[in-house]
């Protein structure tokens, strides 16, 4: 059973359902980690989702291919812009969509947030979101959870998916969560894999707890830390890639 939930008393938010973000890099199974907790828990809990992507829709389309919500509760921001800034620097477009689906839907016991793509320092402002996993994979490399990072530290769960994979990319899966599980100071690590079921009713359970917590009005949304900053105050406009899996031009410090 992993624990380790950030409780105490707060009854400000209990009164709406849990709000749960979904970030991690480009390609680490968000989408896939989304649906499997569509899959298990709709039977037990009302929920609804909302994507981002830059330009389209394409994980929301995904979501409602795989039938694991009816399609009307699955719906995307095209945040534009890279992904961080719709989930950290101006939650406004989600938080939006959020509360339409909450009013749309009432009472919802959770609506997930899934993040954009992005690189090891974004993560959610605790003004859209109660709580957030971190989603990490062994094909990203062994070392990923060495290098750090606010989500991979500070995260309430930290996912190090595709442990299955973790043969044919090269990887000591087991030595990748020791990793993960120092850089956490005792928060919860969970190393997941679509064909073992075992670790799959560990991420129920654990979402099951933290959505009863957050009804309890006994879990504060916690900040894992905003990203680092980058400045390119000395430079003209210039074409260059943060690493989020885009490219993009632009001149500015956020």
């Amino acid at each position: 059973m992993l624990d380790n939930l950030n409780t105490t008393t707060d009854t400000a938010t209990a009164a709406r359902g849990l709000r749960l973000g979904v970030a991690g890099p480009v390609g680490t199974g968000k989408s896939t980690l989304i649906a499997t907790i569509c899959r298990e828990l709709a039977s037990e809990f009302e929920i609804a989702v909302v994507t981002n992507d830059i330009y389209t829709d394409e994980d929301a389309r995904l979501l409602r291919a795989a039938n694991v919500l009816p399609i009307e509760r699955i719906v995307a921001v095209e945040t534009g812009a890279c992904p961080h800034t719709a989930i950290r620097d101006d939650v406004t477009p989600n938080l939006i969509a959020v509360e339409d689906l909450e009013r749309e839907f009432y009472p919802l016991d959770m609506v997930i947030v899934e993040s954009g793509g992005d690189n090891l320092t974004a993560t959610f402002s605790p003004a859209l979101v109660d709580a957030q996993i971190f989603c990490i994979d062994v094909a990203g490399g062994g070392d990923v959870a060495r290098k750090g990072g606010p989500g991979i530290e500070r995260a309430d769960l930290l996912v190090v998916n595709k442990i299955d994979l973790a043969p044919y990319v090269d990887v000591d899966a087991v030595q990748m969560v020791a990793d993960a599980t120092a850089a956490r100071d005792g928060l919860p690590v969970l190393a997941l894999s679509q064909k073992d079921h075992a670790t799959i009713d560990q991420l129920s359970a654990w979402l099951r707890q933290v959505i009863a917590a957050h009804r309890e009005g006994n879990h504060v949304p916690q900040d894992p830390g905003p990203m680092a900053p980058h400045f390119h105050a000395d430079e003209e406009d210039h074409d260059h890639d943060h690493g989020h899996g885009h490219g993009h031009s632009h001149s500015h410090a956020h």
